[in-house]
């Protein structure tokens, strides 16, 4: 078990790397003409923002190439501190520069579209975007808001690696509970307005 966490750490570390690295990137002044809302601002009938002002053509972008560029990186610190075999990813196939721009490049996509319906979700209940709902559904939606693009990066492991149903969902559990950690440090350093 204690192997098997240790694996899904090393295997996702250049997405941990990029989502840290996405806030700053986000806030940065580049790429400016990106900041536009991934749903152009559109309403659906019920007269609330399909996604919100918070998820960007900016964002998508940031964590498809950081994502990239963190699993070139990864690789190649995989390859010379011999720890490939803790790497889901290189098990079955081998650690090339091609295969770890495709790896990135999917966690990256899997990573931003697995956050628009958690938004969506949000919209509908006419939570601010970038907050969370208040009572007893603020633990689900905090778990959530962790977890969501978990799901999607997990996916992307099991298609290069049989998970199976019970190894993915501690991924998620796992996942969540480390991003969790991260959006505190992140608060406290200032790189997001607020911890949950």
């Amino acid at each position: 078990m204690l192997r098997t966490i240790l694996m899904m750490y090393v295997t996702l570390v250049p997405v941990i790397f990029a989502g840290i690295f996405n806030m700053a990137w986000c806030k940065s002044n580049l790429l400016k003409t990106a900041k536009k809302p991934i749903d152009n601002g559109k309403c659906l009938s019920d007269g609330k923002r399909v996604f919100g002002d918070n998820k960007t053509w900016k964002g998508l972008i940031g964590y498809v190439i950081l994502n990239s560029i963190f699993s070139v990186l990864w690789g190649f610190i995989c390859s010379i501190s011999n720890i490939e075999n803790f790497d889901f990813f290189y098990i079955y196939h081998t650690n090339t520069i091609l295969f770890n721009i495709l790896v990135g490049f999917l966690l990256g996509t899997a990573y931003s579209i697995f956050e628009l319906p958690n938004s969506f979700l949000k919209r509908r209940l006419d939570i601010t975007p970038g907050k969370t709902i208040s009572g007893f559904l603020k633990i689900f939606f905090v778990f959530l808001d962790q977890a969501d693009s978990i799901f999607g990066c997990a996916i992307v492991v099991w298609l290069f690696y049989d998970l199976g149903i019970t190894k993915y969902l501690l991924y998620v559990i796992v996942g969540a509970a480390t991003h969790i950690i991260l959006n505190m440090l992140l608060y406290f350093v200032g790189l997001r307005k607020n911890m949950f």
